[in-house]
């Protein structure tokens, strides 16, 4: 059951969910951020049968024995699991589950399970981001139709949420330090668990967070965010590369994307590379708009804030993280190792994106469970133009204590009808993220993507 739990939002979610609206909130209300409500704008209180704890911090240092620049150590690995999900008794669980989990017991009857362990509330920033999200809250403006925003730059842009539009771009933004490197790759696994992992290097530049940045640099500039991903393995694809430009304003200037491919050995302009366009080296499996688990213009949907739910969630997923299990311990048959997944209860904002008439997408209708304390996705349920379950995706996340963020390690897309998904995020048999480098503006352009290429 959905309930609207928001200290500050219940008078006003429900009410603003079907428009679009720009007001900024209080000095009063943002004072909440810190106080009642944590620094991005989450319950600080725990809930009412203690099953989800007072937030108290998250993770502030890293466990003993971490490397800087290692594998994350598990700081709960004695933990046990409470009690696990199955197709036995999932209805027993039914109001804290999403209709796409409940779809994946009734798929894999034999073999998905939920462990469910000790809720803890790890998410964590810096005090630079929680600084910076109490300064958006009273600044911070969707632009025309939400397709951008002004006003905001580091934390979150809407920690105080009144509409679906601002809660997606809460996702959208959400710190992951200022740039990072991940080594690692994908793989889209058969009906059988057969699988073939597709390597990538990506870089990410995040002009959003970067360091001296401010609102007015990012109008002025007009860029979010530039992406640069290329194919290592295998063979007959290595040297494939992708690069995006993520712009402020997408009225203004729409999202800029190149490709390179080997066979031409040329760059092309890519204005494809949105929306439901297949998904690099995918399988069909996800649209490119699924990748993070939603990105790009919301343009095409309506958007709803529906409040608040008490879910079962992926969370502190070092198991799966982990460098000391291989691709072949986490991929099976049907859905990844059960006995590698861990699931706490969290407050999750529910918010509906619901197509609207004017154009297309394959997703009719998509509902994202947006995790309070980090405004991860954690869980998307995608439906058809029939209006049924289509496909669900699920966000296997950890707090990367180096930086700190709370971000997934691993996003896994099950589509129901071909009983297949896709793994995205494998890095346990590679290099560990680097969120220590600083890329320039002239390695993220068409002249370098094709010197690159080349290589």
């Amino acid at each position: 059951m959905i309930k609207n739990l928001g200290l500050i939002t219940a008078g006003i979610a429900l009410a603003l969910s079907s428009q679009l609206a720009m007001a900024k909130v209080s000095a009063a209300d943002a004072a909440k951020l810190g106080a009642e409500l944590t620094p991005l704008g989450a319950e600080k209180a725990g809930n009412a049968d203690g099953s989800i704890p007072a937030w108290t911090g998250g993770i502030t240092s890293a466990p003993a024995g971490y490397t800087p620049g290692g594998f994350h150590i598990d700081p709960f690995a004695d933990d046990k699991p409470l009690f696990v999900i199955t197709k036995a008794n999932y209805q027993e669980y039914a109001a804290n589950l999403t209709d796409g989990q409940k779809a994946l017991f009734e798929a894999y009857p034999d073999t998905f399970t939920m462990p469910v362990y000790q809720t803890r509330r790890t998410a964590s920033n810096s005090q630079e981001v929680y600084d910076a999200t109490k300064a958006n809250a009273t600044r911070a403006e969707l632009l025309e139709g939400g397709n951008g925003l002004k006003g905001a730059a580091v934390g979150i842009p809407f920690p105080i949420p009144s509409n679906g539009l601002e809660a997606i771009w809460n996702h959208i933004l959400r710190y992951r330090g200022a740039a990072v490197q991940r080594f690692g790759g994908q793989a889209a696994v058969t009906a059988g668990g057969d699988f073939n992992v597709i390597g990538f290097d990506e870089t990410l530049m995040i002009k959003y967070a970067e360091k001296g940045v401010t609102p007015e640099s990012l109008v002025e500039d007009n860029i979010l965010f530039k992406f640069k991903q290329s194919v290592t393995s295998p063979a007959r694809l290595a040297g494939t590369a992708l690069l995006v430009h993520e712009t402020v304003d997408q009225i203004k200037e729409p999202r800029q994307a190149w490709t390179y491919n080997t066979g031409q050995r040329r760059v092309r302009r890519a204005p494809n590379i949105a929306y439901d366009a297949p998904g690099t080296a995918a399988d069909g499996l996800r649209t490119t708009d699924d990748f993070d688990m939603f990105n790009g213009s919301p343009n095409r949907y309506d958007w709803t804030l529906k409040g608040k739910q008490e879910l079962y969630v992926a969370y502190n997923s070092y198991k799966v993280h982990s460098d000391k299990v291989s691709y072949d311990d986490i991929l099976q048959a049907g859905h990844v190792n059960p006995d590698l997944t861990r699931f706490e209860k969290h407050r999750v904002w529910v918010v509906e994106a619901n197509l609207k008439e004017e154009f297309r997408h394959v997703y009719q209708k998509r509902v994202f469970y947006i995790d309070e304390d980090s405004w991860q996705v954690q869980v998307a349920d995608m439906y058809d133009g029939r209006g049924e379950l289509y496909r669900v995706a699920m966000a296997h996340g950890v707090n990367y204590y180096d930086v700190p963020t709370h971000w997934s390690t691993l996003d896994v897309y099950h589509d129901l009808n071909s009983r297949r998904y896709l793994a995205i995020g494998l890095d346990n048999e590679e290099k560990m993220y680097d969120f220590t480098i600083t890329p320039n503006d002239r390695e993220f352009t068409p002249q370098a993507l094709r010197r690159e290429g080349k290589r």
